[in-house]
């Protein structure tokens, strides 16, 4: 582990300094660093982050390791109104612990990582840029299980692999079999949040402006050229002519890959019309689960959104493109070959009316069961996990799992408002 650079130190906050016990007002016992490379992994970090509060003996500090999608971290971590270092500083500066939850650079540290998982389970093959040898080696690799993602150099770089199933702890050993020693079995925190949240589910439908006597169509996309609104943008167009507003109420929700690579501009300002076509936009700020908890039909392309929908008892239908990407093995390619796909030569009215006719409950549930094998347990374990690693004793209050803010919707007509619908 490094000690911070003599000539760096003087410019660190408080909590960073060589000196720190002259200059602060807690005592820090152990310092954790945050890695956060998109708004998606800064969301998830913060499941874990928020296990520490309470404890004014650990201070937390954020970073941001290079991401193609970095674009909007800077603002989200300035709402977050927490501590950020520069990455070129926090590779030199000592830290007890890091957290991440994606994988580029975290070789550079020198210190333990815990790596959690950014989404659903893990569901795409995809292969990291370089020759077209390593692709051709790695292209059957599970993106957050294989070894391009987690080895280099021949060592195992996180420290503990966190994992939401036994089923991952499988898939695992067949992908990066040397990374077993490290991986943990923790639960997930989204899926326990859903849980948490759906007793609340009048007062998310409110919040998305659902009537009484309509029925909410949640559509949700990931990012990319294959997602939904990457390929399908007249669906949307065709959900609005065709659905009644008496009897429907739409609303969409994007990947934050989306808002963030396009500008919340751009985003306004290409949904304005169908915004005033009584569509709906869930802002990019919010909170997704209170929105999935709402929905009686999820229109989903392979964001992991659709697979937390499998555990509500919504009827899922399937956009986008063929799912050449998906590991057959996968919650989610299981989820696809199941839920019906939209088809553009059909009234889609009739589609949905005919997902909810031929729907059946046991083989979603069997779906969402393989999200977690520890549900209702992600915060007492990763808790325990993040407090063994830091060699302290956890507060005396058992952490608990809270349901989700409500969802906002924005409004479109005028890109450059802040105003809520």
């Amino acid at each position: 582990m490094s000690m911070t650079m003599p000539d760096a130190d003087r410019r660190l906050a408080v909590p960073l300094r060589l000196d720190v016990e002259r200059w602060a007002t807690f005592r820090i016992r152990r310092r954790v660093l945050a890695v956060v490379h998109t708004v998606t992994s800064a969301r998830r970090l913060l499941e874990a982050v928020r296990l520490l509060e309470g404890d004014p003996r650990v201070q937390v500090v954020f970073t941001t390791a290079a991401d193609v999608f970095n674009h909007g971290v800077d603002a989200f971590l300035e709402g977050t109104r927490a501590l950020v270092v520069p990455w070129n500083q926090a590779v030199h500066t000592r830290f007890d612990l890091a957290l991440a939850a994606s994988y580029g650079s975290l070789h550079e540290l020198q210190v333990p990582v815990i790596v959690l998982p950014h989404g659903a389970s893990y569901n795409k093959r995809v292969s990291m840029p370089g020759d077209h040898r390593r692709r051709a080696m790695a292209e059957r690799e599970v993106y957050g299980l294989g070894r391009q993602w987690l080895v280099r150099d021949g060592v195992v770089v996180p420290s503990a692999i966190v994992l939401a199933h036994e089923d991952d702890r499988e898939r695992l050993g067949r992908q990066c079999p040397e990374a077993l020693p490290v991986a943990e079995v923790i639960g997930d925190p989204c899926y326990d949040r859903v849980v948490a949240s759906l007793p609340s589910r009048a007062l998310y439908r409110e919040a998305l402006r659902t009537g009484p006597r309509q029925e909410l169509v949640l559509v949700c996309s990931t990012w990319g050229p294959d997602s939904l609104l990457g390929q399908q943008w007249d669906l949307l167009e065709r959900l609005a002519a065709e659905l009644p507003r008496e009897e429907f109420r739409i609303v969409v929700m994007l990947h934050s890959n989306v808002w963030n690579a396009h500008s919340e501009w751009h985003i306004r300002s290409a949904f304005a019309r169908l915004n005033r076509s009584g569509v709906g936009l869930v802002g990019q700020h919010a909170e997704w689960c209170g929105a999935v908890v709402a929905a009686d039909y999820l229109v989903s392309d392979h964001g992991s959104v659709s697979l937390y929908g499998a555990m509500t008892g919504a009827r899922i239908l399937t956009a986008g493109s063929p799912d050449t990407e998906l590991d057959p093995g996968s919650p989610m390619a299981e989820l696809r070959s199941l839920a019906p796909r939209i088809r553009t030569d059909r009234p889609l009215r009739r589609q949905l009316r005919q997902s909810s006719a031929a729907y059946r409950s046991e083989l979603y549930t069997r779906i969402a069961t393989r999200l977690s094998s520890e549900p209702g347990r992600f915060a007492p374990r990763m808790r325990a996990l993040l407090y063994r690693r830091l060699r302290l004793r956890p507060p005396v209050a058992a952490p608990t799992t809270e349901r989700a803010r409500l969802p906002v919707v924005v409004r479109c007509d005028e890109p450059g408002a802040q105003a809520h619908e």
